[in-house]
Order: C-alpha cells, then structure tokens, then sequence
C-alpha cells in the first residue's frame, strides 16, 4: 500500500489552485442517471471516489468519459436497476443511485454501502423519504430493495439534516410529476451545486425563505453542461495545514463564503487572514497559537470533515482546547495516533480535551478515514524529522494530487510504495 514519508518542519508557502469538489462532483454524476441525454460535468477532481463512480455508471450502463478534469456521460444501453457489491462497498455515496432508478424505473436494488469507518450513518432517513413518495423498502440478503407502484409528490420532513438524504430525494422527487418539499433539508453550497445542476437539465428547484427545497417534478429531464464549486473541504485542509505551519500561503479559485466559521476561527486563533472574490490568503500573527473551542454541526456552522485537520492545529496551540463532534460517532480515530506523535489528548465520549504542546515528535502514523488521515499529514508537516503516514488510499479518496499541491508549497513529502520498491 501507498504511504507518505514527510520530513517536517518546514512553514509553508507560496500558492495553490483548489479543486472542483468532491461532494458536489459525486452526486451531480449521479443526476445523469435521471436522462438519456448527454452530460458534461467541468471541474471534475481525478480521486479514487469519482473513478469509482465513473464505474459505478458504467456498470448501470452509461458510456463514461474523463479528460482533464471534464467528464462526459452519454446514453449506452438501457439502464440496469442494480449495483455490485464490489464497487459499492468502496464508496458510502454509491447509495445516491437510489434516487434516480428509482425515479426513472421505480426499482433499485443496492447493497449496504462502504467507505470510512467514521460511523454507522444509517441509510434510514434516505428510505424514510422515499417510502413518503410511494415507495416500499426491504433489505434482503444485504442489499437495500427499494419498489414502487407508483410514485408521487410529497412532504417529507427530515428527522436530520443529512447531506446525502437531501441529495437522494432531491434527485428521485425531480421527475416525479406535482410539488414535493422538503423540510428540515441539508443546506450545504454542495446542496446548492446539485440543485443547479438538476435546473440546467430542465427541473424546477428551489429553496424558500424558511430553507425548505421546493421541487416541482417534470416528466423527463435533458442533459446538462455543468462546472463543479471548488471543494471547501480542501480549501479548509489547506488553511489548516499552513496555519500548524506557520506558513504564508494564497488560496486560488476558493469561495471564502464556504469557509467563513472557519476563518472566524482562524482570525481568533491569531491568523491573519484576508478573502477576495475567489481567493484567501492566511499567514501567521501572533507568536503564540490561541486555543480555540469548536462544535461541528450542519452548515453554516463547523464542518465535522475539518474537525480532524482543526484538532491537529489546536494540538499546537498555547494553552488547552476542547472539540465537540456531534455529526458521527467513531470519529476521533486519528487522535490516538496524533497521541503517538506526542499531542496531548483526551477523548471523553463526543469529546476531545487537547492541551498545546510546543511541536509534534516524529512518527509512523496509519490513517483510518480521510480527513483524519489529513489530519495526520498536517502533523508530519509540523514535525521536526521523517514521517509515514499509511494507509494513503483512504486520503485519496478526497485530495487530488495532495503529495504534489503539498510540494509546490516548499514541503518535503513523497509517496512510496514498499512492496513496489523490493
């Protein structure tokens, strides 16, 4: 397996292009299961997530294309109603799929999905949604089995604001006929992307003054030629890692509005920080790191895939610091490890207490989940010495080209593979 050997120490600097984002990129190639028209998707980061699901469309029966950070999805043959195990298991957001089979074939059959072990993240709210706009839903042998007679518009109040069942029902309610609403809605800018992309290809969506999405089904729905927002969890990873470093760094094609609690916080810590029109540039204030507490919750507020990248930052800080993660459970995996290079943590439950130390200590690190594995990147970043984090698939699947951004800055990081180099 891939690793990452960091010699740290060095304060990062100069600047860096963020890529098109994840989160949005996965689920609008998932909006071309609604059509049999053609689709270009622009701004498509190369991640092991999004080839899993180019494969994923393959397999149902799309002819996929990826040049250069454009996909292009067109028509190939009829569309199966069913996903292998092999590639769902990979990936949690495989079970976008749901929405458009069974919008278009009122059937889908999907196997329980993988991906990081952050959490149970139940698919309940998804079914919940769906079973309001007619459907019945069964697990047998596995694999979540999702039928209806017919399907039609509804109310559906979500017991939680989750991203992916937003995305799901949002997806399916487009090409069911009459006014669906859904209350409660996730509202991340990723959200806002997805819902673009389903107006390009001719569905009526929106979102009122109290937040809920208003869809108004239409019976079929054309292709699309969309360009993905950039990713604000990459730009955040990246604030982060050159504010442990204490480094001076400009952020290119970024939207500052995705990351303002961030920010907020950054200034607070002691950053200077200072925001364009597409742009951030962070470099270090005062001496001293200042302790800061955070809460993760739904957007606006703080994003749980940076609460891993901010413990890292806060484990420098003067004084002590604590991190609250209300979003999944299992997701502190990666402080026994930044423990290991000599952070001072104590977990309590959904709680992290972190008192600063003055730097990291060299070390072998695994990661367990992506963002926690960016997290412990950041950490050999800081320490003085050579570094391995394994398990770097897990931080493929949401970085694209980490090792190269990362070296363009001035650090010093390579991947090396052991079985490779024998």
């Amino acid at each position: 397996m891939d690793r990452f050997i960091i010699k740290g120490g060095r304060k990062l600097k100069g600047a860096i292009e963020i890529s098109g984002s994840k989160n949005a990129a996965l689920p609008v190639l998932m909006c071309t299961l609604l059509t049999d028209e053609p689709c270009i998707i622009n701004r498509v980061p190369d991640l092991r997530d999004v080839r899993i699901t180019i494969k994923i469309l393959e397999e149902l029966g799309k002819k996929v294309s990826y040049d250069k950070g454009t996909v292009t999805v067109a028509h190939k043959h009829k569309l199966a109603t069913a996903v292998s195990h092999d590639l769902v298991k990979q990936m949690r957001a495989s079970f976008w799929v749901a929405g458009p089979l069974l919008a278009r074939f009122k059937k889908a059959a999907i196997p329980l999905p993988g991906g990081c072990a952050i959490g149970v993240r139940p698919v309940d709210i998804h079914l919940k949604g769906f079973e309001k706009l007619g459907a019945k839903c069964a697990t047998e042998r596995g694999n979540v089995v999702i039928k209806a007679k017919k399907l039609s518009a509804a109310k559906i109040i979500l017991s939680f604001p989750s991203v992916g069942a937003t995305l799901n029902l949002m997806m399916c309610a487009a090409l069911i006929k009459g006014t669906t609403v859904l209350e409660n809605a996730a509202r991340e800018p990723e959200v806002d992307d997805v819902i673009k992309a389903l107006q390009s290809m001719g569905a009526s969506i929106g979102m009122d003054e109290h937040g809920h999405i208003i869809i108004e089904g239409a019976g079929k729905l054309s292709g699309m030629n969309h360009t993905v927002i950039a990713d604000r969890i990459e730009t955040g990873t990246y604030l982060l890692a050159a504010a442990a470093t204490r480094g001076d760094v400009l952020l290119k094609e970024c939207n500052p509005q995705h990351n303002e609690i961030l920010l907020e916080y950054l200034r607070e810590a002691g950053f200077n920080i200072e925001t364009g029109e597409s742009g951030i540039s962070i470099s270090a204030g005062a001496k001293k790191i200042k302790p800061v507490n955070i809460k993760t919750a739904p957007y606006p507020g703080f994003a749980t895939d940076l609460q891993a990248p901010w413990m890292t930052l806060m484990c420098l800080c003067a004084g002590a610091a604590d991190v609250s993660e209300d979003i999944f459970e299992n997701r502190f995996m990666h402080a026994p490890e930044l423990v290991r290079m000599g952070a001072d943590i104590i977990i309590d439950k959904t709680a992290a207490k972190i008192t600063g130390v003055k730097n990291f200590t060299p070390a072998a690190v695994m990661a367990s989940d992506l963002r926690g594995g960016a997290a412990l990147v950041i950490a050999a970043l800081c320490a003085r010495g050579a570094s391995e984090v394994e398990r770097v698939y897990h931080i493929d699947r949401g970085y694209e080209r980490m090792e190269e951004k990362l070296v363009g800055l001035g650090a010093n990081i390579r991947r090396f593979n052991p079985v490779s180099a024998e």
